[in-house]
């Protein structure tokens, strides 16, 4: 699909779009799918990567939203704002793999800093990578945020965030002001 051809619309993710949002995660990060696109996390993590009970509770959380990108009826990107005071949170974030490499993504994430920032007032947008993504962490740095070397574990033992295939995983805090 040729995402420049195709006009996106952003919408708050509801209840309906539960199974979707998962499926679109899972295929983002990881399993075989995932190699379609330059995010898979399917070299490092194998499993799961969310649920749908998950999905739902980030859904309904009264400080928080699901944003949702639709393109030629469909759901082809995604990620989680959460409003903490100053700043806000962004995470699971999501391109469908046929799709990324377009631009999609660095658009999904500039309208999620404009929402932050428009909406809720936040000056910061913050949001924790897995450390040893360093593709993906380079992106991020192009896109002004900047690493912390903040550091939080991985969940080693709890399968709802996927069976680790290494044993040095850790998140790292990246921020941007939004200023």
């Amino acid at each position: 699909m040729d995402t420049a051809a195709t006009a996106i619309t952003f919408r708050d993710a509801t209840d309906a779009d539960v199974d979707a949002l998962v499926a679109l995660v899972e295929s983002s990060y990881r399993g075989e799918s995932s190699r379609a696109g330059w995010t898979t996390e399917a070299d490092i993590l194998q499993g799961q990567r969310t649920d749908p009970e998950g999905v739902l509770e980030i859904i309904e959380a009264a400080d928080g939203r699901v944003l949702t990108v639709e393109q030629g009826g469909r759901i082809v990107a995604c990620c989680q704002l959460e409003h903490r005071g100053d700043h806000a949170y962004f995470g699971m974030f999501a391109v469908s793999p046929t799709a990324q490499g377009g631009g999609l993504g660095r658009t999904v994430l500039a309208e999620a800093e404009r929402q932050a920032r428009e909406i809720w007032g936040a000056t910061e947008m913050r949001m924790t990578v897995i450390s040893v993504r360093d593709d993906l962490i380079a992106w991020y740095e192009r896109r002004g945020y900047r690493r912390t070397g903040r550091m939080t574990p991985f969940p080693y033992g709890d399968e709802r965030f996927g069976i680790p295939q290494r044993d040095d995983l850790q998140f790292e805090l990246l921020v941007k002001p939004l200023a």
